[in-house]
């Protein structure tokens, strides 16, 4: 049976932060341990560190996800696109970018990138894998503000968290939920 969990393999790992590394950008990185490693340290490759020093982090403890997407330096959100991370980067005003990893995830995934074209999926390989540079592009491309894709996906973000944002928004899914539920049990 396959975990329903989003655990890299340590190769995968290696290609997300070194693709956040390859934008030349200040990152913080919360990533659980990757498959078959004692910890996030382990994993890392060959003077990473050092490299990043004064400019990125990686961290593999749990983190106030919420408050981190609020703070005015966060400028870009890269996600494996669960639910909970979904509405959180959707309610933000970050720069969004997906590397989803499960079924409801990629389904997640489609609804933001190509339904409301809020946020860019990064390209895979023919293994399914992605790569540094892969990463690296999108991220960037959600970040220049005079490229097509970062306008596109910003004033796209920007309308739709104007819509989810309102009260009668979610009361009115609220009120219509329970109205569902009373016409199930007549």
């Amino acid at each position: 049976m396959r975990e329903c969990e989003s655990i890299l393999e340590k190769d995968q790992f290696q290609e997300l932060i070194l693709g956040f590394e390859l934008t030349g950008l200040p990152f913080l990185i919360s990533l659980k341990t990757p498959r078959g490693c004692a910890s996030n340290e382990e994993a890392l490759p060959e003077g990473f560190e050092e490299r990043v020093k004064g400019r990125g982090v990686v961290y593999g403890g749990w983190v106030q996800q919420p408050l981190i997407l609020k703070h005015p330096t966060v400028g870009c959100f890269v996600s494996h696109c669960g639910a909970g991370s979904m509405w959180e980067s959707l309610m933000s005003d970050c720069q969004i970018v997906l590397v989803p990893q499960i079924i409801d995830q990629v389904l997640n995934t489609r609804q933001l990138a190509e339904e409301l074209e809020v946020a860019v999926e990064v390209k895979r390989e023919e293994n399914s894998g992605f790569t540094k540079e892969s990463l690296s592009n999108a991220i960037k491309s959600v970040m220049d503000s005079d490229s097509e894709v970062g306008v596109k996906v910003k004033n796209n973000h920007a309308k739709w968290k104007e819509i989810l944002g309102k009260p009668e928004f979610m009361s009115g899914c609220v009120d219509r939920f329970v109205q569902n539920l009373h016409d199930l049990v007549k």
